[in-house]
């Protein structure tokens, strides 16, 4: 004999003992259904699960800019991306065809509207800032694939951001940092790895030996897909000699396995508060820092985009404001 089992089907006694049935789908309600013994069970059943299934998708209306990013989305330039940059900005992109105007006609928009739509997120200047890097990416892709001339986000400025990001580390707070945690241990090591190749947390926890090249170590970036030779650092290379030659990445969990980006920012944190330093010190201010070093040292904006990875001069002039002015000051009067 056959035996049919039903999904999502759950039953229990109710207190008078009778046997209750209902179809108990996760994410949705419970439904009811009438005993099994019952002709009409299995009605019931097939209603019940109708209503718990979403219906498809509807396509974007032809020529929107709903549709727009939808087109963008399979494109081989969006494809061409690294894995990192197509999920932040399909993250972005999927909230913007659930906007108003994504049902707009492409050929409509101009840059009032756009700088309008963009505004609707001023309080938050870094997420309007990366909102207006979409729209002006997207209608690149209408100008390219002749859905309009003209691209109404290029003349849209950006927004003026509050802050500047992660802050960068002092050296006094890099020395704090370092004589908490010995040579030898994986706190000493992560501070070296950041501050002496200027990579991100998502770079430098897939460092190994088999990265390493004589005295250079070959990093290529998970955001930028860049390749980059960084010189080893004296001190970093001290790091390295008293690090496990026989793991696969240089940075290890206790349980011996590398560390993911965001487990190792978790870990990260707690060795900054044992190290009695404050919050807002993070891996990315150590980046920060190694940029501002180069600077002091006098290397030039596009020496330091040379160790960083930065494709934008502009960016590198922003990592490195927290040069110490001074120094820097005394030695180009010295120069004069």
């Amino acid at each position: 004999m056959t035996v049919i089992r039903l999904r999502y089907i759950q039953r229990f006694k109710d207190r008078y003992g009778k046997t209750r049935i209902y179809l108990r789908r996760p994410g949705h309600k419970r439904i009811a259904l009438p005993d099994e013994r019952d002709v009409g069970f299995l009605a019931a059943y097939q209603q019940a699960i109708g209503k718990t299934e979403a219906p498809p998708p509807r396509p974007p209306r032809p020529k929107t800019l709903a549709s727009l990013i939808h087109e963008w989305m399979k494109s081989p330039r969006f494809l061409a991306l690294t894995p990192a940059s197509q999920t932040t900005y399909g993250r972005i992109l999927l909230r913007m065809q659930k906007e108003d105007y994504a049902d707009h006609l492409v050929t409509d928009f101009t840059a009032l509207h756009v700088r309008r739509f963009v505004a609707r997120l001023g309080d938050r200047p870094a997420s309007a800032n990366h909102r207006l890097k979409m729209f002006r990416l997207l209608f690149d892709y209408a100008v390219d694939d002749g859905w309009r001339t003209d691209n109404p986000a290029s003349a849209v400025k950006r927004l003026r951001e509050k802050a500047e990001g992660a802050a960068s580390w002092t050296d006094e707070q890099i020395e704090q940092f370092a004589s908490r945690w010995p040579t030898g241990s994986v706190p000493r090591l992560a501070l070296a790895l950041l501050l002496y190749t200027g990579q991100r947390r998502s770079d430098v926890v897939r460092m190994g030996w088999k990265h390493v090249r004589g005295d250079l170590i070959e990093v290529i970036q998970q955001k930028t897909g860049a390749v980059l030779l960084i010189p080893i650092h004296p001190l970093l290379q001290t790091e390295l000699e008293a690090a496990n030659d026989g793991a696969e990445t240089f940075l290890q969990r206790q349980d011996g396995e590398a560390f993911t980006p965001n487990g190792f920012y978790m870990r990260f944190k707690s060795w900054r508060a044992e190290s009695g330093l404050p919050d807002g010190l993070s891996p990315h201010g150590l980046r920060k820092a190694a940029a501002r070093r180069l600077a002091e040292a006098g290397c030039s904006a596009h020496e330091i985009a040379s160790i960083t990875g930065h494709a934008s001069i502009a960016e590198v002039q922003r990592y490195t404001r927290a040069a110490d002015q001074l120094k820097m000051a005394r030695e180009a009067m010295r120069r004069m």
